[in-house]
């Protein structure tokens, strides 16, 4: 397993994969120095990433290959078509995937989601419009809603 640390905004992002995918992404609170060689099953993830908080990337093209049950990687697979700019709420995701009574588990999967960003649960929100459930704290979830929302907003004063 392969490994490379990348500088964001939001934190110090952790990559994994090997030659079969990409296993996970997360975001470490502490800033790390970025790693200055990034192995070569990493290179393709570390530019799309980078892309992304640059605002030249709406859409990840990695091969990934997270663990996790056939439930999870169901959730996970749809949470990768809500576009870009987008929000679904939790019981529409649920809808989706065939089971309103199924809100907890898709919560729990969409949580236990180990790919950050890439595949974009911060994109899940609460029926009522609250930034509700997102491992990565919710200072995270709101930055990066605000970073991928379609209006820039400037301010007046």
């Amino acid at each position: 397993m392969e490994e490379a640390f990348v500088h964001t905004p939001l934190g110090t992002a952790v990559l994994k994969g090997d030659s079969d995918g990409l296993k996970s992404i997360t975001v470490l609170d502490q800033n790390l120095t970025s790693t200055t060689l990034i192995p070569e099953v990493l290179e393709e993830a570390v530019t799309q990433l980078k892309e992304y908080f640059d605002g030249n990337r709406t859409q990840f093209n990695l091969l990934l290959n997270p663990d996790g049950t056939p439930f999870q990687h169901k959730v996970w697979l749809a949470l990768q078509e809500i576009p870009y700019g987008k929000t679904v709420s939790y019981l529409a995701l649920s809808k989706e995937l065939g089971d309103t009574k199924a809100i907890r588990a898709v919560a729990a999967a969409n949580g236990k989601n180990p790919l950050w960003i890439v595949v974009p649960c911060h994109r899940v929100i609460g029926s009522n419009g609250d930034l509700v459930g997102y491992a990565g704290g919710l200072h995270r979830k709101k930055w990066l809603l605000e970073h991928e929302s379609p209006v820039t907003q400037t301010s007046l004063f």
